[in-house]
């Protein structure tokens, strides 16, 4: 049986452009499914979204007739909110900070960037960690060790020498020689030039490693020899838990 005209989405009547529309708009973001009107999506001419919805199309239809955008659609309704009423979201702020980094709305990344969550992460944490040399590296490389490290085991475990100084370096070189004769790899970070302490690193060593979903634990590891000094003061071991 053929369906009539009047009961077609209205989507799909789209052919040419936006200004056709009804400033009622039907979204699916992600999945989630989202009804609000043209004049809130384009609020902010400058951003991603606005231009979404200015001129021809630029989004793809889903099979009924809704425009699609393929993002997380749970945090599109912290968009909307602001958009409708300048409401600054209080709850999955750095998801929300990702949405509107990726729709690029201006006003809302600056206001997201003055939290605690983002502030403390931009402005504290990650510049923190931009002056310990090669500190992505050293996580990747942690990651690599261990999983070489886990055939058949429920732990496997990787050394980290961190030193805060040049000084702390110079300390630790004998026993980086001794572990290095004995074949027995040590991911070194630092020095640095920052206040953060070795108890800071080690937490961010430990948050970056668990945000890429591995199980981690670290405690005290005494170097057996090649050290004059309090090893434990420098080095740790990380335990990774497979199972």
């Amino acid at each position: 049986m053929s369906i009539s005209s009047e009961h077609k989405p209205l989507g799909k009547q789209v052919t040419s452009s936006l200004q056709t529309l009804s400033p009622i708009v039907e979204l699916n973001v992600g999945g989630e499914m989202y009804t609000t009107t043209l004049s809130t999506l384009k609020k902010h001419p400058g951003s991603k979204l606005a231009e979404m919805f200015t001129g021809q199309p630029k989004l793809r239809t889903d099979s009924e007739g809704r425009f699609f955008i393929d993002r997380p659609g749970t945090y599109f309704k912290y968009i909307l909110e602001y958009l409708r009423s300048n409401q600054v979201p209080t709850q999955c702020i750095q998801d929300v900070y990702r949405e509107a980094l990726f729709y690029d709305i201006e006003p809302l990344i600056k206001q997201l960037e003055d939290s605690p969550q983002i502030f403390g992460e931009l402005v504290a944490r990650k510049q923190f960690l931009a002056r310990v040399p090669n500190y992505s590296e050293n996580i990747e490389l942690m990651i690599r060790i261990a999983r070489a490290e886990a055939v058949a085991s429920r732990r496997s475990s990787v050394i980290v020498c961190v030193v805060r100084t040049e000084e702390d370096a110079a300390r630790c070189q004998d026993a980086l020689n001794s572990l290095d004769m004995d074949k027995k790899s040590v991911v070194k970070f630092g020095p640095w030039k920052a206040t953060p302490s070795i108890s800071d690193l080690l937490d961010c060593i430990q948050m970056d490693v668990e945000a890429k979903g591995y199980k981690i634990s670290f405690q005290p590891h005494v170097a057996e020899k090649g050290f004059r000094f309090k090893s434990y003061d420098y080095f740790y071991k990380f335990l990774f838990t497979w199972w």
